[in-house]
């Protein structure tokens, strides 16, 4: 299918590197020219149907998948068995504890937490807000909240205590699953879909990377430090993709909610075809 190139100026990134979050700050319908106002003198290109349906395919693919283990990790946790990794991790790794590892564990847990993501959340809202990116801001604000309330919402539910260690500080709530971890990973991982949607391929891959090594990061301290086990690592981690998946899939829709809301809008010729406004 032939690719629809829209107004310039809504995109984010080269015009062929829109990244896994699309144009983050879409076109508003409303405000779309009208059919007799002169073509752009530089148009966005969208994916093609063909590449659209593919993401989206393979998206909701990832979050059953991930739902479907999160949910079989979280009733046996809910039942209070006990897994054979959690008796094998936290051990281990206190076998190895040195001071000046736990220095650079008590860094990295300091990194999943409020102490550090509110201050790096205000550079990267004045950063988005001056180039005009509100539509990013949007969505770094929605992933962050969702992910306290969501992972709030679990411990409560599944109500598993902390282990009691006698070389670690018991914390006063649940141990299901790890928030510092949860919060990395969407935190992180939403800026860096926002580089990748801004900047393009080559950026945006290694800030996924880095986002997914500062995770893996945050997620050892947790289990080394002696405040969770490795089922509450792994049920933050995949709490946290189920999530991010589920925000981004909503941000790659608003231009068509937007479009739903104004029926009235006239669509030029040069945007007719709908599939790629839908989904980029």
């Amino acid at each position: 299918m032939t690719e629809a190139p829209v107004r310039a100026g809504s995109g984010a990134g080269p015009t062929t590197e829109a990244g896994p979050l699309g144009h983050v700050d879409p076109v508003d319908p409303g405000a779309l020219p009208s059919p007799l106002s002169p073509a752009p003198s530089a148009p966005i290109v969208r994916a093609s149907f063909g590449s659209a349906t593919a993401t989206v395919g393979i998206g909701l693919f990832g979050l059953i998948a991930t739902l479907v283990v999160l949910g079989t990790l979280a009733q046996g946790v809910r039942a209070q068995e006990v897994f054979a990794l959690d008796v094998w991790a936290t051990p281990f790794l206190h076998s190895i504890a040195t001071p000046g590892l736990d220095w650079v564990m008590n860094r990295l847990t300091d990194i999943g937490s409020t102490l550090v993501i509110i201050p790096v959340f205000a550079l990267a809202a004045v950063f988005l807000l001056s180039r005009k990116r509100r539509g990013a801001l949007l969505f770094l604000l929605v992933v962050s909240l969702g992910a306290l309330v969501l992972n709030g919402t679990m411990k409560v539910l599944i109500q598993r205590p902390r282990q009691a260690l006698p070389w670690a500080t018991v914390l006063p709530d649940y141990s299901f699953p790890s928030g510092h971890t949860m919060n990395a990973l969407v935190f992180y991982g939403a800026l860096a879909l926002i580089a990748w949607s801004i900047a393009g391929r080559r950026v945006g891959l290694v800030a996924v990377a880095a986002a997914a090594l500062i995770t893996f990061g945050v997620g050892v301290s947790r289990i080394y430090l002696g405040y969770h086990y490795l089922t509450d690592v792994v049920g933050g981690v995949l709490a946290g993709i189920a999530w991010l998946l589920v925000a981004g899939a909503a941000l790659r829709a608003r231009p068509a909610w937007q479009q739903w809301r104004t029926p009235h809008a006239q669509t030029p010729q040069h945007i007719s075809d709908p599939a790629p406004e839908t989904l980029a």
